[in-house]
């Protein structure tokens, strides 16, 4: 059986997980119903952080992560294993997010009303590279709620262009050579991106806090 925890091990036996990764793709290729479903368990939740972040509806997101899924699925026959799987994924994740984004704007359907709730929804603590400590006391608690739920808020705010080359760096702790290859970007670009990203989002934080963040 497929040890799913290996897809996201840091380090370790790099050999391992690429051996792993090619008999799952041998199975998906074969159009295996498990082997699908054993690499949706594995994917979906953070596919589902990396898509809600990028539109900030949850119906929206719920609804293009199954489409992720089943574009994976309907392609995995050209992928050629030039990247890591999970790079793929997210780069169908992101271009859907992009096509998805211009569609809503059109329709001037892209409001983010739920994500006062995404520090509970799908907190930041909870995600890869996240840095969100315990937090003990019941008024801390609360407060880092509503510092979670401002910063979620304020991502979706940022200027498309940069936003998901933040999200895949500060979020998501992809390298910059993973997300050149997710976004087509140079280095070089994908590096200043995040730069302006970060700016972007520091200010829009400190305009809700009402305060300066060091």
């Amino acid at each position: 059986m497929f040890d799913e925890a290996l897809l996201w091990r840091d380090s370790g036996d790099d050999m391992e997980n690429a051996e792993l990764e090619e008999k799952l793709l041998e199975r998906l290729r074969a159009r295996d119903e498990r082997a699908f479903n054993e690499l949706v368990k594995a994917y979906e939740r953070r596919v589902f952080g990396l898509v809600f972040r990028m539109l900030g509806s949850r119906a929206e997101s719920e609804d293009l992560t199954q489409e992720v899924f089943v574009q994976v699925f309907k392609a995995i026959g050209t992928f050629r294993g030039e990247s890591k799987l999970s790079t793929w994924v997210y780069r169908i994740a992101v271009n859907l997010c992009k096509n998805r984004a211009k569609y809503l704007r059109v329709r001037h359907t892209g409001e983010q009303d739920e994500l006062e709730e995404v520090a509970e929804r799908v907190p930041l603590g909870q995600a890869r590279g996240a840095n969100v400590g315990q937090i003990e006391r019941p008024d801390e608690m609360v407060a880092g709620k509503q510092v979670e739920a401002i910063v979620a808020q304020a991502i979706t705010e940022i200027d498309p262009t940069f936003r998901e080359c933040l999200i895949l760096r500060d979020v998501e702790e992809l390298s910059y050579e993973e997300i050149g290859e997710i976004t087509g970007l140079p280095p070089g670009t994908v590096k200043s991106r995040i730069f302006r990203a970060r700016a972007q989002l520091k200010e829009l934080v400190e305009k809700r806090l009402g305060e300066k963040i060091r």
